[in-house]
Order: structure tokens, then sequence, then C-alpha cells
């Protein structure tokens, strides 16, 4: 997604045709931000980071990765074992991002609004950084960018799933996506609540988590992508340790997963895999990518 380097700048007409096509309104926040996430249960142990944020542990033990039936960077499904780690339940707030930039006068992204990180889109994922800045978050946080195996994991858990809610098409109470490369209007109005996708047509149909992985996490699929900590190589899965899989040791390229408000359902798959550039959001002026962080568990 490309935008001019410049704020304020929207279009009504973008915010009727996009609701026209996928039945979406701007509307207010499901519940009311005040200055962290409300405490949402998970039936796994959750604690609070230190940079507030509440965090999920994923169990250790065995997952299957990747698709056979997906793309060719995808094959071949493959065992992976993971020891347990924490990770954040939902992407990194605005208004967080905003704290670390004023605590450690780290260089703000290009298209970074900081009255809405702190007013309106304060519960919105932070997005438009590069890699090295999403990692430099997390270790300000005492944490870590995820591995693209621990990323895959909390977001499809042990039953070889589709989409982190199920096999179900994705629709759009339950995931932000599909507006295109025109579709962006702000922070507030293109990106949803970080809490958001509990509610409406899916759970009526049946899907009783709406957005929500097998453990709890919110938003793995759409509102925005996210970087991981790996290398990209096409071919890594054919040769990769069962064991913990770091990822390559070089590259050009970072893994990037999830999809964003701007990708069709394709990219919303847990095992779709995509890369760019470390810089490439600031380069490109991109706002589809944003980040989550995990932590690792203490062993007694």
């Amino acid at each position: 997604m490309h935008v001019e380097r410049r704020r304020g700048v929207w279009m009504p007409f973008v915010v009727i045709t996009m609701g026209m096509i996928l039945g979406w309104q701007p509307v207010a926040a499901e519940w009311t931000y005040e200055s962290s996430e409300p405490p949402i249960e998970s039936q796994f142990e959750m604690i609070e980071g230190k940079d507030g944020a509440p965090m999920i542990k994923i169990p250790e033990g065995e997952f299957l990765m990747g698709a056979n039936d997906g793309s060719r960077n995808e094959r071949p499904e493959h065992t992976v074992w993971l020891d347990s780690y924490y990770i954040d339940q939902f992407e990194v707030v605005m208004e967080r991002y905003q704290k670390f930039l004023d605590e450690t006068n780290h260089e703000l992204p290009p298209l970074w609004d900081d009255f809405a990180a702190v007013e309106s889109a304060k519960d919105r994922p932070a997005v438009g950084m590069a890699w090295d800045s999403a990692k430099t978050y997390c270790e300000w946080a005492g944490k870590r960018l995820p591995t693209e195996a621990e990323w895959e994991k909390a977001a499809r858990g042990t039953d070889e799933r589709r989409y982190p809610w199920g096999h179900m098409q994705p629709f759009v109470d339950i995931a932000r996506y599909n507006f295109g490369t025109t579709g962006w209007v702000s922070y507030a109005v293109t990106l949803a609540p970080v809490t958001s996708g509990v509610t409406g047509m899916s759970i009526r149909h049946g899907l009783k988590h709406g957005t929500k992985s097998p453990y709890g996490l919110y938003h793995m699929a759409g509102n925005a992508s996210e970087w991981v900590a790996d290398w990209y190589d096409r071919t890594y899965y054919e040769e990769s340790p069962e064991k913990n899989p770091p990822g390559p040791e070089e590259g050009g390229r970072k893994v990037y997963r999830g999809g964003s408000w701007e990708d069709p359902p394709k990219w919303l798959r847990v095992t779709a895999r995509r890369s760019a550039e470390p810089d490439f959001p600031i380069d490109a002026n991109d706002l589809t990518i944003g980040f989550r962080c995990v932590m690792d568990v203490k062993k007694e």
C-alpha cells in the first residue's frame, strides 16, 4: 500500500464504496479504550508484559506447519516442536508505540500520526515501521519478535486449521481485509480496534470465538500484517530443523505474516508466507505491516 507522505488526505467516496462492497461501516470501537486492553480471558495462562500488554502462554509441543495445497513456499507440510513461550494477545497498539517513541526518541515512521496515536486511534495496531523498529520496540519491552514458527503455531493451533478461527472463509465482522490499495482513509477508520471481531454475523452463525485463534489471540489474520524475526527463504521448509526452527541465518528480506486490511482472503491463511526488505514500510510509505511480541518462558 503506497500513500503520499502527508496527513489528513482522504476521499469520502472511498468510505462509501468500501461500505457498499464489504457491508462495512466505520463505527465506534466495541469497548471504551482506556490506558490498556481490557482483561479478556483465555483458557491458557496469561501474564502482563513490561509494556502492559496482556500475553498468552503457548504450551510446548508439536504442530503441523505449512500446507501442501498452498503456495510453493508453504511446502512441504512438516511437524515442528516448539518450547513454550508467551505472545501478545493483541497487535501492538498505537498508544503503546507512541510511548516507546517518546521514551526512546526512536525515529518515527514517515506517516505516523502522533495525535491519532493517543486519541482517535490509540486502540488500533501500530503500522508503518521498519522491521528493525519493531524489533527495537520488543527489546524495549523486554520481549522479542516471534519466529515464523512461533507465529504460525499461535495463529493455527494444533488442528491444522486454515484461518485462526477455523476453516470458514473470512467475514467482515471478524477480520479487516480486502480494502485494496485505494482503501486507506485514516488510522481510525481503516484499521480495526485490536479487541474487535468477536461479535456479529459470524457469531450468530456458530463461530463462537470470532476472530480469535485457538489460544485466544486476536486479529492474527487481517487488520495489520505482522513482522516476524526470520529472514525469508522460499525453500526453508525443505531443510528446517524439527525443533524450534530459528529461520535462515541471513537473507535480504524479512518475513511478515497474517495479511492486512488491504489483502484478499488468500493472504489471511495461517500458512501464507510473504516477505519484504526490512525498510520497505519506510521506503514505500506503507501502512499495512505492524507486529506483536513474544517472550521466553523462564525454565525452572
